[in-house]
């Protein structure tokens, strides 16, 4: 996490170079600063710095193997989490979610019909593991 911490503060003052050349270009080339690109590289500076922010502070806490300089790459492999391979519950919210965003493009009444999909589905694939043959 120390290296991705690196990475993403790289990653943060290199898009404030790139801010700002490009705003200095644009203003160059037309008279004025083209608004839409430089906000939006502007946006990667603060996602970057947020999340360089948020690695280093988690960072403090937690020494993984890649971390470590002599560490082989089967000290990495513990398991991650308990995921269900049979479950349906997240294609029916990834539909219901693929609904939702349709609905901006095409009208209002689609997102009547995704959103309820959407919410049941979440709760399904919140609560699987509380009722039924696999609960614990």
């Amino acid at each position: 996490m120390k290296t991705n911490t690196r990475i993403f503060t790289l990653l943060t003052f290199f898009y404030i170079l790139v801010a700002a050349v490009y705003g200095y270009w644009s203003n160059l080339v037309d008279g004025e600063i083209e608004v839409i690109g430089f906000a939006a590289i502007g946006m990667l500076v603060f996602l970057s710095g947020f999340l360089a922010f948020y690695l280093g502070k988690t960072a403090k806490g937690f020494t993984g193997p890649e971390d470590l300089p002599d560490a082989n790459i089967e000290d990495g492999e513990a398991e991650v989490g308990f995921y269900a391979p049979w479950s349906w519950w997240p294609v029916m919210l990834g539909i219901g979610g693929a609904l939702c965003f349709t609905s901006l493009a095409i009208g209002w009444w689609m997102f009547v019909i995704g959103f309820p999909l959407a919410i049941v589905a979440l709760i399904g694939f919140v609560f699987e593991h509380s009722r039924g043959l696999h609960a614990h």
